[in-house]
């Protein structure tokens, strides 16, 4: 009898090398497969430690050739450039700060690696996220991983559903410390390899000068305090991000934060801490894993990679809108970030912090009857 055959996504990291090696252990038919999406030759990424370098597919390519299966590379650089790379510059010179991790899961990965999977003839692609999958009444849901620290499911928000239906997280019930013990019991040849901690076409993380060369940059302008006085000129708005405290000119000893850009006159907003907080936000182009709920919704949102959910009511604006008032106070809510949307572990939803949240709708009068 044939074996299930399952595809694996291979970014040569340790995890999705651990996915990889469970799945063999567990006897199924792997076949690897790993996406080339920033041509890294002759940069310093090319060296090794960075998502889709020449190294990571040579180690991708190492570990499946120590498990026994065969392992393919498939070109999708161009189409990555215009969806994440263009999008990232573009973003920055509008005054936002854009998350292209999230939009590389939604418009680049899992489409190519699904319809690669269902060509080969395998049921299924696995990837090493740290997140997890349960079939719910209308389809698949996303879930958190149990390790909390390596969740992932907040960049898993804008994936269609449906590419869900053929998709495993081998790791969601692990935690970090026991994929690597899994690793080396494996002898996988990546088992200690660090974490990639840059964008995998900024390896220097450097992105200002990235972006100054790929011919983005927001708007010159000035820096002001709260008060409205001029503290310093800048070179450009992509210098600067909401919360940002780094690198702010420093006057009066006071320690100010960026609470708002304005890319129209590359005017940037700088205050003290207690002006970050903000309860409500705007959030645009929503997507909601179910029917859009037709009344408020209390869940948790996060609006930040590292940061924690929050507890939150969700307003929906017609079906790709909604207000988030938050219970409490939220620092560096910056525009262009994703705030995704759980109800308790499950995704419910997600979207793109906009630059102002929308007008809260008035209460209508009502006439007394003659």
């Amino acid at each position: 009898m044939a074996r299930e055959r399952i595809v694996v996504a291979m970014s040569g990291g340790v995890d999705s090398s651990t996915a990889a090696g469970v799945l063999c252990e567990a006897g199924y038919d792997v076949v690897g497969v790993t996406l080339k999406l920033y041509d890294a030759s002759g940069t310093a990424a090319s060296i090794g430690g960075r998502c889709c370098s020449p190294r990571d597919i040579e180690d991708a390519r190492a570990t499946a050739a120590q498990l026994g299966f065969a392992h393919y590379v498939l070109d999708e650089v161009e189409a990555f450039n215009e969806s994440v790379i263009d999008d990232f510059v573009s973003e920055y010179s509008a005054g936002r700060t854009p998350n292209p991790c999230v939009k590389c899961n939604e418009k680049i990965k899992f489409g190519p690696l699904v319809a690669f999977a269902n060509a080969v003839g395998a049921s299924r692609l696995a990837t090493g996220h740290y997140a997890r999958l349960a079939e719910g009444p209308s389809g698949p849901r996303l879930l958190r991983a149990v390790d909390e620290d390596k969740d992932q499911s907040y960049f898993l928000f804008g994936v269609r559903p449906e590419l869900f239906r053929k998709v495993m997280f081998p790791l969601g019930d692990l935690r970090k410390e026991q994929t690597r013990d899994v690793a080396r019991r494996l002898g996988l040849p990546n088992c200690d390899k660090p974490d990639s901690q840059q964008l995998c076409f900024i390896p220097d993380g450097d992105h200002k000068a990235f972006i100054t060369k790929r011919g983005g940059g927001g708007r010159a302008g000035a820096v002001l305090n709260e008060k409205g006085e001029t503290l310093a000129q800048h070179e450009g708005t992509h210098h600067f991000t909401v919360g940002q405290r780094k690198g702010l000119p420093g006057v009066d000893g006071v320690k100010r934060f960026v609470v708002r850009i304005d890319p129209a006159t590359g005017t940037v907003y700088t205050g003290p801490r207690d002006q970050l907080g903000r309860r409500e936000v705007g959030v645009e182009s929503m997507r909601w894993w179910g029917p859009v709920p037709t009344a408020p919704v209390r869940a948790a949102v996060q609006i930040r990679h590292h940061s924690k959910p929050r507890a939150a009511v969700v307003h929906p604006e017609g079906p790709d809108a909604a207000l988030v008032v938050f219970d409490d106070p939220q620092e560096g809510v910056a525009p262009g970030q994703a705030a995704v949307v759980y109800g308790d572990e499950v995704v419910l939803g997600g979207g793109w912090i906009a630059a102002a949240p929308p007008p809260r709708p008035e209460p209508v009068a009502v006439r007394p009857e003659a």
